[in-house]
């Protein structure tokens, strides 16, 4: 719908600019009348940075009329077709093909997810489009939901807004060195100032596919920091919607390029799925496991720096690209990275018998988390417990802490980061760390493993869910990956600890490693699920036995 007041203007004496579709950072999108032709077009008026000199603008205009019109040469059905580039009083437009319909975030957003086979049809068509501009030697740069547009009549699904498109042979847009793109689509390549390439577009296509199954991207977090550490170094935990092209997201989601699945190897993977409705576990097409597919391609060089250095280099390299994108002037430390900011202690502890309820229940958490062990003690098997001896899992590194947070060396046995002010109560074998008020509670607990595993160990602490978390609802258990090995996500909702009160909402991850069960939780009140989500991702993401 165009927005009332906008005054009609005709440019270049035959597109007549009759009312606003939409507006973002690069331009605004208007329904014109193209006289000449006689047939309705969009027209993107490019917008003027008023802090550019004029030389600069100048020069941005020419690199945008020289990409737009090389953009013009490709011919795909899922590409929007460029008609024209003009310009009217040095100011570029960029003709295109009217789509009736709004993108695929519109849609998202008002009619919630879509269903795995549109996914899949929608993502094997933007496949296609992409090996068609990654054969003409250009890189879309920007691909997420909202450059993605949907026909309301036909449902054709139309790639659409090269505005920061990089063509090979051409002077980029971005050549001054400040970042361009979506932080949330944004490969971490990209974001770690490596090479980038078509792998690239493919990563943010995951990432698309992920929110179009789901409602929300896997990456999105509540700051700048906290989405660069998930794209860039943080466990990618898929959604659960995501299942039945799981083998696709975690291919294409896959950190190192090399390793990542090329767009033919994608979309012939999901064309399968909308013929058989099943999709293929491997690149050629039928026989790896689901586990194969992500860990695809060359082997890393020996030259390579280990992978929690390579991340936390990216991470740090992320924070100025951010810095330069936002133009806010902020030091990359203070933007996304707080390591040790209280020098590595450990918060004093509170007084016993807050929340919490006995070893194993759920009154405090809102997570019941498998018992077995005797706090300081032994296991039954003879092993120690985390709250007498150090976890035997081999170190992997120090953590680094996002922005409001800070690393905490734990004496029962980990190191990870927790958002400052937070508080430690130990209350048997479980670590508690609290928000001012108690709003929020991060748990943690490290035991012998169980039987079943994480996921047996989570089923059946959500088949005993009524009994010990009053007003238990919403309550879904799914199978998942940490780091690599086998984990188990349960997610619910209840009533709290009293109806002042008020609905909470828990995330809990449980996995194995070395052998030793890690159980990590956090609860929130439901209005605020989002920032518990984050306390949750990264305690998760950060967690290191010592």
């Amino acid at each position: 719908m165009g927005t009332e007041g906008d005054a009609v203007r005709v440019i270049a004496g035959r597109y007549r600019l009759e009312a606003r579709l939409g507006r973002g950072g690069m331009g605004i999108v208007w329904r014109a009348t193209d006289h000449l032709l006689g047939r309705r077009v969009a027209v993107k008026e490019l917008v003027q940075d008023d802090s550019l000199s004029a030389d600069e603008a100048r020069a941005r205009r020419d690199r945008t009329l020289r990409e737009a019109r090389a953009v013009a040469q490709l011919s795909h059905p899922h590409i929007i077709v460029v008609h024209d580039v003009v310009e009217e009083d040095e100011r570029p437009y960029i003709v295109m093909e009217l789509i009736e319909g709004g993108s695929l975030a519109d849609r998202i957003a008002e009619r919630g997810p879509i269903d795995p086979r549109e996914a899949a049809r929608i993502g094997a068509d933007l496949l296609g489009a992409l090996r068609a501009a990654h054969a003409a030697g250009v890189l879309h740069r920007d691909i997420k939901p909202a450059n993605v547009l949907v026909d309301s009549a036909t449902g054709r699904a139309v790639l659409t807004d090269f505005g920061i498109a990089q063509v090979a042979g051409a002077t980029t847009l971005t050549e001054t060195g400040s970042f361009v793109g979506s932080p949330e689509y944004t490969a971490p390549e990209r974001m770690s100032g490596e090479r980038t390439g078509p792998a690239s577009d493919l990563w943010s296509l995951g990432a698309l596919l992920c929110t179009a199954l789901s409602g929300e991207s896997p990456f999105r977090r509540d700051s700048l920091g906290g989405i660069l550490h998930a794209v860039v170094s943080a466990d990618i935990r898929t959604p659960p919607q995501a299942e039945p092209l799981l083998p696709v997201v975690q291919g294409l989601l896959e950190r190192d390029p090399d390793r990542r699945l090329d767009a033919e190897q994608a979309e012939r993977m999901l064309r399968a799925f909308l013929d058989t409705g099943r999709t293929p576990t491997g690149r050629t097409g039928y026989t790896p496991t689901r586990a194969d597919v992500p860990r695809q391609g060359p082997a890393r060089p020996a030259s390579d720096p280990p992978l929690r250095e390579r991340s936390t280099r990216g991470v740090l390299v992320a924070a100025l690209l951010v810095a330069a994108m936002a133009g806010a002037g902020v030091s990359a430390a203070a933007l996304l990275l707080d390591r040790d900011g209280d020098g590595g202690d450990t918060p004093s502890s509170s007084a016993p018998g807050g929340p919490g309820g006995p070893s194993g229940s759920t009154a405090a958490t809102g997570a019941t988390v498998p018992s077995g062990t005797t706090s300081g003690g032994t296991t039954p098997g003879g092993r120690p417990t985390p709250s007498s001896t150090p976890t035997a899992v081999p170190s992997q590194g120090r953590p680094i802490a996002p922005l409001g947070y800070r690393v905490v060396d734990d004496p029962a046995g980990f190191t990870l980061a927790v958002p400052k002010g937070f508080t430690r109560e130990p209350q048997g074998e479980r670590v508690f760390y609290l928000s001012p008020g108690q709003a929020f509670r991060l748990g943690i607990k490290i035991t012998a493993p169980r039987p079943g595993g994480p996921l047996g160990v989570m089923k059946r602490a959500a088949g005993e869910g009524p009994d010990t978390n009053p007003g238990y609802r919403d309550g879904r258990v799914t199978e998942t990956t940490r780091a690599g090995r086998p984990a188990a996500l349960w997610e619910f909702t209840w009533n709290g600890f009293d109806a002042a009160e008020g609905a909470r909402h828990t995330y809990d991850l449980c996995w194995e490693d070395a052998g030793r069960l890690y159980d990590v939780w956090v609860s929130g009140p439901v209005g605020k699920a989002r920032e518990a989500r984050e306390y949750f991702d990264v305690a998760v993401d950060t967690l290191v036995p010592q």
